[in-house]
């Protein structure tokens, strides 16, 4: 399984809260598509049990810092594209601000699945037989849920889940 966040804009107790849930699916692997927005968010992801990628979203300032941050805790920057392969997923991983982009990624062929954020709003589109994956966002800074997703690799079911914060 693979957990995806996106758009966490500095809330430490959502960034926590799905750590949390993250960890207690065993997840593989982390992808984070953008606006984690501060670098000492970091700290909130040092608990974090499986692998982590991330890259930069429109909101991320001081990407020389945020990187820093992020790589001391085992975290890998993608920069503003990531290209992964995980247990033979080819995964595009951005920030998504560009529609045309996320939509010719699909199209490409080139990818099993395309994960963005940016829109802040959870769903799961399929593009050419491609599932575009949008967790929404982790913040609720604009509709007041805080969500993430689950993809499971075997079969690539996703799972978009609501986190409970305090």
């Amino acid at each position: 399984m693979i957990g995806i966040i996106s758009d966490s804009h500095d809330n430490i107790n959502a960034i926590q809260k799905a750590v949390e849930l993250f960890n207690g699916k065993n997840v593989k692997a982390v992808l984070h598509a953008g606006d984690l927005v501060s670098p000492f968010t970091a700290r909130a992801f040092r608990e974090l049990e499986s692998k982590f990628y991330f890259v930069f979203g429109n909101n991320d300032g001081d990407k020389v810092t945020l990187t820093k941050r992020f790589e001391e805790i085992g975290a890998t920057s993608c920069g503003d594209f990531g290209d992964l392969t995980i247990d033979g997923l080819h995964i595009a991983l951005l920030h998504g601000t560009n529609e045309t982009l996320v939509k010719a990624l699909a199209k490409s062929g080139e990818f099993d699945v395309v994960v963005r954020g940016h829109t802040h709003e959870p769903g799961v589109k399929i593009i050419e037989g491609v599932p575009v994956i949008n967790p929404g966002e982790a913040s609720g800074v604009l509709s007041e849920k805080s969500t993430v997703a689950i993809l499971e690799i075997s079969n690539l079911n996703i799972e978009i889940m609501q986190l409970e914060l305090d």
